[in-house]
Order: structure tokens, then sequence, then C-alpha cells
């Protein structure tokens, strides 16, 4: 694929209409602070955008049971402050909002899986990595990445697809929804002990999934050396042998030094060379495509320069 496709970004206001409460860490000031600090970058002015649109509900059925989608509906359609699932603050408007997240990372699949744009940063909330197959949980309504992944397989045919997860909290929920597949690649670094409890290195998938989830939990503490360590060596090895036809990126910024709630010490050069490596898989097995979908990322100083190096690097600046 040549060089010299764009780096497409995918920004809505829209995103800041999913509303948490007041002190809520997972709040639309995070959107804001992302949004202000690509445009002070100068980089919004470079890039093609990518339009949000709203998911149908069969869309999302891809990777969640239609009886989860129907309580996430009732719940927020009855008024309910958080999802009965789990810990995730909702409004009258977050059900809406959520699948405007999810069509949104759809439509960025579709912009690079059809040559359009290179690869994709996809600035959406709530995010996604801790909704399972039926329960939103840890500020999560539907499985954004998960959707994206099934929406390359089913429109685009792409047969493998890789997911990379860096959140400083392990991605139970797409663990979860490709568990048993063994079509998608999870490989996650995390903080352990740490919320949400899951990804311990021998949860390795099962089935046709056994041998495609890798677990590289992490202690407090941890920075460059662990992380992108464990992606030099074992991301790219697990990579070769699964050859993917799309990578996708679980972009949490609260493995940032200084998160309110992580205990990482990764910088902002090191989301530049994590970054990198994900590229040079891309390249070398995809054709370059690559999706990136913001998950955590709490400081809102620190999410906003972790963003900015992130992009930088998926447009080769």
């Amino acid at each position: 694929m040549p060089e010299s496709l764009p780096t497409a970004l995918l920004l809505d206001p829209g995103y800041m209409r999913h509303e948490t409460g007041q002190g809520h860490p997972e709040s639309s000031d995070r959107y804001t602070a992302v949004t202000v600090a690509l445009d002070k970058a100068g980089l919004t002015a470079k890039m093609p955008r990518v339009a949000a649109r709203s998911a149908t509900e069969d869309e999302v059925a891809r990777c969640h049971s239609r009886s989860y989608i129907a309580q996430a509906r009732k719940d927020i359609d009855s008024g309910a402050d958080v999802l009965s699932t789990g810990d995730t603050q909702v409004c009258p408007r977050s059900y809406e909002v959520a699948l405007q997240a999810v069509g949104g990372v759809l439509n960025a699949v579709d912009s690079v899986m059809t040559g359009k744009s290179k690869n994709a940063f996809c600035a959406v909330r709530p995010p996604g990595h801790h909704a399972t197959f039926q329960r939103g949980m840890g500020f999560c309504v539907f499985n954004n990445i998960a959707a994206g992944a099934r929406h390359a397989q089913q429109k685009h045919l792409a047969a493998r697809v890789m997911i990379v997860d860096w959140d400083v909290h392990h991605g139970n929920g797409t663990q979860d929804i490709f568990y048993r597949d063994g079509s998608v690649l999870f490989f996650s670094t995390h903080q352990h002990p740490w919320y949400p409890g899951t990804g311990l290195h021998q949860e390795k998938g099962d089935g046709p999934g056994e041998g495609k989830i890798h677990n590289y939990p992490f202690p407090a503490g941890s920075g460059r050396q662990e992380i992108l360590g464990a992606f030099q060596q074992a991301l790219t090895k697990a990579a070769a042998a699964f050859k993917p036809d799309l990578v996708m990126i679980s972009a949490g910024f609260d493995s940032r030094m200084g998160d309110p709630l992580g205990r990482f010490r990764l910088t902002d050069d090191d989301f530049r060379d994590l970054t990198l490596v994900m590229m040079e898989i891309a390249g070398r097995f995809a054709h370059g495509r690559l999706v990136s979908v913001l998950e955590g990322g709490y400081s809102l100083n620190g999410l906003a320069s972790g963003v900015t190096a992130h992009v930088k690097a998926l447009a080769g600046l």
C-alpha cells in the first residue's frame, strides 16, 4: 500500500453527549482534551475525517447477545444512572452515543480496508474493551473494537484480525468475545493485580481459540522495558505466526505515567515506539492496514500528549 495514503481521524462532538456525572474519570473532558491537543499539534487540519454513524443492532449483535443489547437499552431508556450489568455510568443519550461509537469504528475499518486511508485513529467514547458478550462494565457499553474486527471479517472478508491492547487494564471483554474463536488474535499488556482481575498468562484461549489469546500481566511500576519488550519479542513472534489481514489497537493511555487509575510508567516516547512496532507488523502482514480505537486514559494532560504522540507516529510525523 503506498505510503502516501493518509491517516484518518474519527472525531465527533456527539461523543460528548455520553454524560457520566460530576467527578467521574471517564468524562466528556477526555474528548475535549484529545481534540484540543490534536488541533494544537496541527494534525486535524492535515488529516481526513471518518464520519460517525449509528451502528445497527445487527452490527452490534456480531459481538454481543441480543438479550444484553435489549437490557442495555432498557436500562438507559428507564433513566438509570448505571447499567444493571456493571459499573458503567449512563445518561438518557448513552445508548445513542454507544451506537455512534461502534458505527464510527466500523466506518474507520471501511476506510482502511478499502484503501481510502492508510490507518485510522478513533477518538470514541464510551470506551469498549471491558464489554463482554453479555455484559457492559468498566465504563463500557458496547465493545467498539470487537465490533470493528467482526465488521472487517464479515464485510471485507478479512480472515484474521489481530487486536493489541496496551491499556493499563486488561481487556476482559475483548478476550471473552474471542476466547473460543481462533480468527482473532488478542494480545494484552496490563497491570496485575488490578481491575478487572483477569488476564493471567495462562489464559490462552479455548477450542479453536487456543493459543490465540496472549496475556502479559505486569506489576505496578512497569514501563518501557517490560511493555515494549513484550511487543518487540512476544508480539512480533505471535504476529509472524498469525499473519493478520488487519491490525487493531485498543489504545488506552491510562498506562502512561501519572494516570490516576493506573500505576504503569509509559511515556509519550514509549507510545510512539509501541505504535511503530504495530505499524511494522501491519506493513509486513496487512498491507499497512491499522485501526486504533481509544480506550482509557484519565489524566487529561497525559491523555492529550499520549494521543498526540500516537497519532503523529501513525501519520509518519
